[in-house]
């Protein structure tokens, strides 16, 4: 199963595109920008989980396996 790609920053709402380098991810696919994991200690503050690199998934596999459309972020 690929992973779910989500498109935005829970933290902050920032664009997340699949295609782009720049997302974090712990185990559970919970995601953050880079500024936000950096600010987090690269710890998701969800299930306390080290954030790592998310992989970019190229444009050309986005219709075999699309990212995710629903985002996580909700202002506070």
């Amino acid at each position: 199963m690929p992973l779910e790609m989500r498109p935005d920053c829970e933290r902050c709402g920032a664009d997340l595109p699949a295609e782009a380098p720049g997302a974090f991810i712990c185990s559970f696919e919970c995601t953050w920008c880079a500024n936000c994991a950096e600010e987090l200690d690269d710890l998701c503050p969800n299930c306390g989980g080290e954030l790592t690199d998310r992989p970019t998934r190229a444009k050309r596999h986005h219709d075999a396996a699309p990212p995710s459309k629903v985002r996580r972020f909700r202002a506070g």
